[in-house]
């Protein structure tokens, strides 16, 4: 089987170097490198024609359309059996090859999604962010594991597609944020077997900071409004449960203040911020010592929680400010 490996690219050149030399380790060779640089200022053309005596490697550079359009024009060049698409800030472990090629012919997929994990040469913030994004007490009971809610929808920092699935298709439809979501959708719909190869992982370094974490993860809450617009049936209760938690914690506030303000003049107003308390902190608790557990870092742990309740609120905003423009806002607009 030849993969055809597909790398969308914008102004991330350090990133795509430690990338392509994960891929030189691999045990299994018979596979292409396909690196689109969507219009980025910080090239990484340089970088890329180091690896050109070591891997079967083209580089495209193309104007700024977003990334799902980036990849269809990796789809368009691409020789291969199956297509890969990863992020250009990934680790491939050196197995990966193997493992996909034996879960597709043993079950006879169409296309595939795989998990992510943190690598240890992560700093402790990219390690918690990796936490949070797995970890089934945040969104990360929603976004893909062995244990995910509903259909799997792969995710495209970790995704593969048959050649077949590409030629039907015509690819991605958005340009940018749940490009993937409405793709696998698709794929989904149109009948092609897709599932979660859980051994298929990969490394993936997402975001450095918090403050990045939080606008990529707020993007995402508004791609779930934008994914119900496309396909209403798609949006399940538990989409909703981050924009809850932001309603609890603003309903929690305003009622601590009241009760700072009343002092023992209400008593059931004391009674709910005791209860509402009494559960953020139980929660916070339990998120400690599972990434404790998980992680066995106490730096890790700690920063896990401010990952956790970083990506809830995030997402949980994102959600209820698109949702609001969505429905609410051109609504009585028109």
């Amino acid at each position: 089987m030849f993969f055809s490996v597909i790398v969308p690219l914008y102004n991330r050149p350090a990133e795509i170097k430690e990338m392509l030399t994960s891929l030189l380790d691999q045990t299994y060779q018979n596979f292409e490198v396909i690196i689109v640089e969507d219009g980025s200022k910080n090239k990484a053309e340089d970088i890329v024609n180091k690896f050109k005596d070591k891997l079967n490697i083209q580089y495209y550079f193309k104007k700024n359309e977003g990334q799902g359009f980036a990849r269809n024009y990796g789809f368009e060049r691409a020789k291969g059996d199956f297509f890969i698409v990863f992020d250009s800030d990934i680790i491939v472990p050196k197995d990966y090859f193997i493992k996909v090629m034996e879960d597709i012919r043993e079950n006879n997929l169409d296309a595939f999604g795989g998990p992510d994990a943190a690598h240890e040469s992560f700093t402790p913030i990219q390690k918690a962010i990796s936490y949070s994004m797995t970890s089934p007490f945040t969104t990360g009971g929603i976004r893909g594991n062995k244990n995910h809610v509903g259909q799997f929808h792969p995710r495209s920092f970790n995704l593969g597609i048959s050649r077949e699935v590409w030629e039907k298709t015509g690819g991605f439809k958005l340009s940018r944020r749940s490009e993937d979501i409405e793709f696998s959708i698709r794929m989904i719909n149109s009948g092609f077997k897709v599932r979660l190869i859980p051994d298929a992982f990969v490394y993936h370094k997402r975001r450095t900071s918090f403050k990045q974490f939080y606008k990529q993860t707020h993007n995402f809450g508004k791609g779930r409004i934008d994914i119900y617009c496309l396909y209403p049936k798609e949006l399940k209760p538990v989409h909703a449960l981050p924009a809850v938690f932001v309603l609890g914690l603003i309903f929690l506030f305003m009622i601590n203040v009241i009760n700072l303000l009343t002092m023992d003049e209400m008593y059931f107003l004391h009674m709910m911020g005791l209860i509402g308390n009494l559960f953020l902190i139980l929660y916070t608790l339990m998120l400690f010592l599972h990434a404790l557990f998980t992680t066995k870092n106490l730096k890790v742990a700690i920063l896990s929680v401010i990952a956790a309740y970083t990506q809830l609120i995030a997402y949980g905003s994102g959600f209820l400010s698109q949702y609001a423009h969505k429905f609410i806002t051109n609504k009585k607009e028109s």
